[in-house]
């Protein structure tokens, strides 16, 4: 092993421009910028590759973990958190006894949803019974207006059973303006509340109490960009509400929690959890605490709600599965993975128990728990974070300029910008511009809901007309196509859809494709076929099948032979329609065809008036 090569020092490294140039050469004419440059909806441009130069006016490569801004995380020596699930408390004992259970089970942290409950040192005895508090995390919700009277009851308990403070982790939920944005209802008068809170909690360092539900706007369509522009405005409105109140920004910091939504977007998610922490702790550096640990961001994630889908719901593991490992990548403090049955029924016990090992998995097969922050130094990520950033803050500043948060969502500002995302996205996944899976692109052909109904929104004021404030909107974005589809299903007859394929191998095979998959999304029964030698042949088969639609499927060329013949010859017994946008569609038009799909078409408005047509 004297002699030891240099491997590839014969090899000169190629320049950006170089790269440029091949790329060039490879797109034959084609334009780069609109063939390879993709602008995101969160506003700014990303390449198709980056290189060392691209870094060079960035900060944060330069960052270490554990330190100040923290764009690294807050650890040093792992990437653990908390797996964490959530119980809907109706009976103490009940909740007590689900919580032993999956604390057995690989979860370290409880969310307890209490709800109305009426609280008690009793309730407070049974619901706790048992569970070491100095080993797990539990945070409890209660209504707003008990929460001084809930934290009263936990100090007692705590005292009681002899806990050392410092072991005490968790959070005792308080978010006025969560409510505000759900249900419309002004919840300023709560606010006073937040420093008596604050005040009763501050000798447990790890129990906090001042929460930020950005999850709620990720949940409600919001873009990236979105949800972490305002999730910083909504802390900041807290953090200042509370200095404003004299406690002291040290303690204030320390008590406020963030919890954030993860949406499908991998690497955008990785590096929104960096950029969260980036400009959190740049903000709170503002107000002068003696301690940078105080600027540290404590993050809960949740996986979206919004793209999950009633059909096709196993689909469901797969997107929170690659959101979950974005937020362990993205270091977050804990996380919760929604049940892939979330949309349409109470969680089972089998689908939390996916829910659970969904975390597990990452964390014990992967490692992802092992190693701090493994996405830094990676060219893209290290953009990502830094656009994400630069684009937060212009929102947050804008959010400032009009006087904070709280200001904001009394004007209906940050509700308007979110539910006009809804709106957009809703109208994309319409024009298959969003995909989901199983719901607007590759429909399983023949799913029956078996009962399935996606389940109400639980935002009983959200509409009303004594609201205070206008409220989100919140549809998962598969809703409309749900609603198309089982609408179809009970209808007397569910309508058939034959593939009259003729001509072109190719061309007629690529379209029946299409036009399987598209019809499907309405759960019309589609049936594909090989080939007709005749328009009449294929018409024949088609009636033979008591089919409602027929589908000619051919190339441009041949549509201006076959289509008019097999139209007439069809002669209304059946809606006709064709598979494209042929050249000679006004042609067509002329002689009396009127349905066309392709992949312009507005997916979601055409396979309603197809219903609407076919009497449905």
């Amino acid at each position: 092993m004297a002699n030891k090569e240099k491997l590839f020092t014969e090899f000169t490294a190629p320049t950006t421009q170089e790269w440029l140039d091949k790329i060039e050469v490879d797109l034959k004419g084609a334009d780069f910028q609109k063939r390879l440059v993709w602008r995101t909806n969160e506003g700014f441009n990303v390449q198709p590759f980056y290189r060392r130069e691209d870094l060079a006016s960035l900060k944060t490569p330069d960052a270490l973990p554990g330190e100040f801004p923290f764009v690294r995380g807050n650890k040093k020596d792992s990437n653990e958190w908390y797996v964490r699930q959530n119980i809907i408390v109706t009976d103490p004992a009940e909740a007590n006894k689900k919580a032993l259970d999956i604390l057995m089970k690989g979860v370290d942290s409880i969310g307890f949803k209490l709800g109305h409950a009426e609280l008690s040192a009793e309730f407070i005895d049974t619901l706790l019974k048992d569970i070491r508090l100095d080993c797990v995390e539990v945070s409890y919700r209660a209504c707003m207006r008990h929460a001084l009277q809930l934290a009263d009851l936990l100090v007692a308990y705590f005292d009681k059973m002899g806990y050392d403070k410092e072991k005490i982790v968790g959070g005792v939920g308080f978010d006025p303006i969560e409510r505000m944005l759900m249900k419309g209802k002004d919840s300023t008068v709560l606010l006073p509340d937040m420093s008596k809170l604050v005040e009763k909690l501050k000798d447990y360092p790890n129990l906090r109490c001042v929460m930020v539900h950005s999850d709620l706007l990720n949940n409600s369509g919001a873009y990236i960009v979105q949800e972490l522009g305002y999730a910083l405005a909504w802390g900041n409105e807290y953090l200042q509400q509370l200095t404003d109140a004299g406690v002291d920004v040290d303690l204030a910091a320390r008590k406020i929690k963030f919890y954030m939504g993860v949406s499908e977007n991998y690497f955008m998610e990785i590096a929104k959890f960096r950029a969260a922490r980036l400009l959190w702790a740049q903000i709170v550096k503002q107000y002068e605490p003696k301690c940078d640990c105080a600027c540290k961001m404590c993050i809960n994630a949740s996986t979206s709600t919004y793209n999950q889908t009633v059909f096709d719901s196993y689909v469901n593991l797969l997107r929170s599965q690659t959101e979950a490992m974005s937020a362990a990548l993205g270091g977050v403090h804990s996380m919760v993975v929604t049940p892939f049955d979330a949309p349409y029924e109470k969680a089972t016990d089998f689908s939390e128990r996916i829910a659970r090992n969904q975390q597990l998995l990452i964390k014990e097969e992967s490692h992802f728990d092992r190693i701090v922050d493994p996405s830094a130094g990676s060219y893209y990520i290290e953009h990502l974070t830094d656009a994400l950033a630069q684009e937060a803050w212009k929102l947050f500043l804008k959010i400032e300029d009009e006087g904070g948060f709280l200001a904001a969502v009394k004007a209906g500002t940050v509700q308007a910008d979110i539910n006009a995302t809804n709106v957009k996205r809703h109208g994309d996944a319409a024009k298959r511009k969003e995909f989901l899976l199983g719901t607007n692109q590759f429909p399983n052909f023949t799913e029956k809901s078996e009962g399935k109904e996606p389940m109400a929104v639980d935002c009983t004021a959200m509409h009303s007309d004594d609201a205070d404030v206008p409220a989100l909107t919140i549809s998962r974005m598969a809703s409309d196509f749900e609603t198309l589809r089982l609408t179809t299903e009970k209808a007397a007859k569910v309508p058939v859809a034959f593939m009259l394929t003729i001509g072109n191998l190719a061309m007629r095979q690529a379209r029946a494709q299409f036009s399987c998959n598209f019809l499907a999304c309405a759960g019309y029964k589609v049936i594909d076929n090989l080939g007709f030698k005749t328009v009449e042949e294929g018409v024949d088969a088609a009636l033979a099948a008591d089919a409602d639609i027929v589908v000619i499927c051919s190339s441009d060329d041949e549509y201006a032979e076959y289509a008019i013949p097999a139209f007439k010859y069809l002669d209304g017994r059946a809606m006709f329609v064709v598979a494209g946008a042929p050249a000679c569609m006004e042609d067509l038009k002329a002689a009396g065809i009127e349905n066309y799909i392709h992949v312009k078409c507005n997916v979601l408005e055409t396979l309603k008036e197809y219903n609407q047509k076919l009497g449905i």
